[in-house]
């Protein structure tokens, strides 16, 4: 995996260019909450839980999970919620690819297929599923073929997501980008 800055803070992004699971969390945790913020959540769950790996947080006690997720500083805004689907994630990264979170994108043929699987994901809408496919295609150079087909304008050049932050002032682009749009839609 390529070296990631999105989190903006160096053990973060170093875990999410490293961990493919910690990568889907981190995604998986980018709604309702900053963006640094949540792609920094993977980090605090290896530090309180001890591990990322999708077998031990499939099994993990519910209750207990949901805990370590919510302590201040929590994982997410609604770190008990987000709890509950990071743990459906890691279920379906153990039931349907053996647990290799990476499968879900390396052994994808085509955009379409990487789309599909990435839309199956717990808490993965359809905007979600276009921004990380944009991300893989565009940081990690996962690049199906019909790749841009899937990801619409999130394939292009600019700074409209998480797709496109490499540094501190990108990520300040993509945040002017989303400002701009929220004003437009309001009017």
């Amino acid at each position: 995996m390529g070296r990631l800055q999105i989190a903006q803070e160096r053990a973060a992004d170093d875990l999410l260019s490293t961990n493919a699971f910690a990568l889907t969390t981190g995604m998986l945790l980018d709604q309702q909450f900053p963006m640094e913020r949540a792609f920094a959540g993977p980090a605090k769950i290896l530090d309180r839980f001890g591990t990322l790996d999708p077998v031990a947080i499939a099994a993990a006690d519910p209750e207990t999970f949901a805990d370590l997720c919510a302590t201040p500083p929590a994982v997410h805004r609604y770190g008990r919620s987000m709890a509950e689907r990071i743990q459906q994630l890691a279920r379906v990264v153990v039931d349907e690819y053996d647990g290799d979170t990476a499968a879900i994108w390396t052994t994808a043929k085509t955009g379409e297929e990487l789309f599909r699987r990435v839309r199956a994901l717990p808490g993965f809408g359809e905007q979600k599923a276009k921004i990380f496919v944009a991300l893989l295609a565009k940081q990690l150079d996962v690049k199906p073929r019909g790749w841009t087909k899937v990801t619409g304008d999130y394939g292009r050049k600019g700074y409209r997501s998480v797709a496109d932050v490499t540094d501190p002032d990108s990520l300040q682009r993509v945040r002017d980008f989303k400002k701009a749009a929220k004003a437009a839609a309001k009017q």
